[in-house]
């Protein structure tokens, strides 16, 4: 389990109790489910203080305050599609947040604060340090009631849809149970997936029976499978034995294809999220919208601007010195990384700080960098061209340079109506072809599709994956990424106390990369970033090796020994904010090679461009 320092009230009220914003406002809702779940909600959260209140003075038992916070946490399932729909800012930072440490901006500061909220508590309640750490708890429960407290009232009154769409907030909620639900993101502490994901499904058949918006659909089809669903969780309780594919394959996939055809309207998610509505299946390659995390519009996008980003990204003359391309460090046949340690720079001999992570799915991704220093896919390529140790030149230079081949004034010409030559349609042409460059036709996903089967190995190593390596709490399905469901607009970087070797090879020293901790965002300057690295996709983790950004690592097997021993502080370093938990994972061999099975059937380059 993570220790924090206890919460300092006064700042954290200062910021947090107001600062709300919905995402969407308009007319009241009519839904009296959600208005009773609202304040059923608010209930339980008096009686879970009060329960706190009781354990610290010793007149209940841990047992008693256990099964109070469930209830709290239960609750607020059966309204979350609701609340985390409306209000995700709230939702995510303060009423259920991740237990980490996270900076909060106020005004032209931004502070380093603790983690609170829901999850916060079933971490620390369901601890073995629970009855050491009455004081926090409490702390941290009396500022969760009063922030609802003071949420509630303008939840009740602003927090509304226009109406538009009304299935969005479930097909999403499905996304966020399979995601964060049954891979016990959500439960560090207590892992009570079962139960939560089926008072989510509970709450979301009560809205559908109760709004007056579906009274013109046929909900006979989805009640149904709504309540076999339910049913299945509460045979199937067991988080590691718990069937994640036969859970996804059965029940939740046919409810998020049934809901899908109820309103494709997209309402205003576009703008704010990468998940395609239109989708039907988690592991298709539609699942998201490339166009959202670049600046290139779907519009604009066409086989020749593809094929014009494809000469871009080949061609060494455009490097400073006549002899780098993107190529250099992104080779196809290695899924586009170079296989080394750190990537060439662009003095033969030298390297760079890092190697290059695989350029498959690297549109998918509202960071770029390891240390995330780049906000979009086109900032990352200007960072390149302007570093002196990659292509040490300029735009103007690039510019002038493609200006001089009547090769490109043509292609310019076919791929653009204005045909010019300048920096914005360089950089969409670039764009168009890392976008092109998406990875989800693995056998896995093909499995997961219905389309064909895989061993068993690959489905064991899944529900591992998924379940007791708690490898699914950093790297979220179906990405399999840091990219942040189920609204996939932002990207997580994690520490992992990297080591400089494999931990076969004594001793073991933490490599001295600070990564995020040297980054040039200066609003994110802070201690918990210190040995922070974007958490990459492992899609394709066959064909990239070595590991990690220090490429330390040379086999998967290297890999899974690392994380089996709780990675750097797991092994006795010394980390100030390892946000990979240190316990032992305590992985079996035969374990760790179904693990790796999996990972291998998530091998697919039939995408290459």
């Amino acid at each position: 389990m993570r220790t924090y320092p206890l919460l300092v009230i006064a700042v954290l009220i200062g910021l947090a109790v107001m600062s709300f914003n919905p995402v969407y406002k308009g007319k009241e809702s009519d839904s009296t489910f959600v208005n009773k779940g609202l304040s059923d909600f608010k209930i339980k959260l008096e009686q879970l203080k009060s329960d706190v209140d009781k354990f610290s003075e010793n007149r209940i038992s841990l047992e008693e305050l256990q099964k109070s916070l469930s209830s709290t946490r239960n609750s607020f399932k059966e309204i979350e599609f609701y609340i985390a729909y409306h209000y995700p800012e709230f939702t995510k930072t303060h009423l259920n947040a991740a237990p980490l440490f996270h900076i909060e901006a106020a005004g032209t500061s931004s502070y380093t604060l603790p983690p609170e909220g829901l999850q916060v508590l079933d971490e620390l309640i369901f601890s073995d340090e629970a009855e050491d750490e009455k004081e926090k708890i409490k702390t941290i429960t009396t500022f969760l009631y009063n922030s609802y407290s003071g949420f509630y009232l303008s939840a009740l009154k602003n927090g509304l849809s226009k109406g538009n769409n009304k299935t969005l907030p479930l097909r999403i909620e499905l996304i966020r149970i399979y995601s964060l639900g049954v891979s016990g993101f959500d439960t560090p502490g207590s892992l009570n997936i079962s139960e939560e994901a089926s008072h989510a499904l509970a709450g979301m058949q009560k809205y559908i029976n109760d709004d007056p918006y579906f009274k013109n659909y046929h909900t006979d089809k989805a009640n149904q499978m709504l309540t076999e669903a339910i049913g299945y969780l509460a045979k199937n309780t067991d988080f590691e034995t718990f069937d994640r594919i036969e859970f996804y394959k059965k029940y939740l996939q046919p409810l998020y294809e049934e809901w899908g055809k109820w309103d494709g309207r997209p309402d205003d998610l576009k703008e704010f999220s990468g998940w395609n509505i239109n989708n039907t299946n988690f592991f298709s390659s539609d699942f998201l919208d490339p166009y959202f995390y670049t600046l290139l519009k779907s519009s604009e996008d066409n086989p020749d601007l593809r094929n014009l980003g494809k000469s871009i990204f080949y061609d060494q003359n455009l490097s400073g010195n006549g002899k780098m391309s993107c190529a250099t460090c992104h080779l196809p046949q290695n899924a586009f990384t170079d296989l080394k340690t750190q990537s060439p720079s662009n003095v033969e001999g030298k390297t760079v700080l890092r190697n290059s992570p695989s350029l498959y799915n690297a549109v998918f991704a509202k960071r770029f960098f390891y240390d995330l220093r780049a906000f979009y896919l086109e900032q990352q390529a200007e960072h390149v061209i302007y570093n002196e140790q990659e292509f040490n030149t300029s735009y103007e230079s690039i510019i002038q340079k493609l200006k001089a081949k009547s090769d490109y004034k043509k292609a310019f010409r076919k791929a653009f109506k204005d045909g010019e030559i300048s920096k914005e349609n360089f950089s969409k042409a670039l764009s168009s072809y890392v976008a092109s460059l998406y990875s989800f036709d693995s056998d896995f996903d093909s499995f997961m599709r219905n389309e064909k089967d895989v061993p068993d190995d690959v489905k064991k190593g899944f529900n591992l994956f998924m379940g007791k390596a708690n490898c699914a709490t950093c790297h979220f399905a179906p990405h399999f990424s840091g990219l942040v469901p189920p609204f996939f607009n932002e990207n997580e970087s994690e520490v992992l106390g990297i080591t400089r070797k494999p931990i076969t090879q004594l001793p073991v020293e933490l490599d001295q990369d600070l990564g995020r901790g040297n980054s040039p965002v200066k609003k994110e300057k802070s201690w918990i970033y210190d040995y922070s690295f974007k958490t990459v996709t492992v899609r394709n983790i066959a064909l990239t090796k070595p590991y990690f950004h220090n490429g330390a690592f040379n086999t998967l097997d290297e890999v899974l020994d690392f994380y089996n021993e709780g990675g750097g502080e797991g092994l006795g370093l010394k980390m100030k904010n390892q946000t990979l938990a240190p316990d032992k994972l305590n992985l079996t061999e035969t374990e760790k090679k179904q693990i790796i099975a999996f990972l291998n059937a998530l091998t697919d380059v039939s995408k290459a461009k």
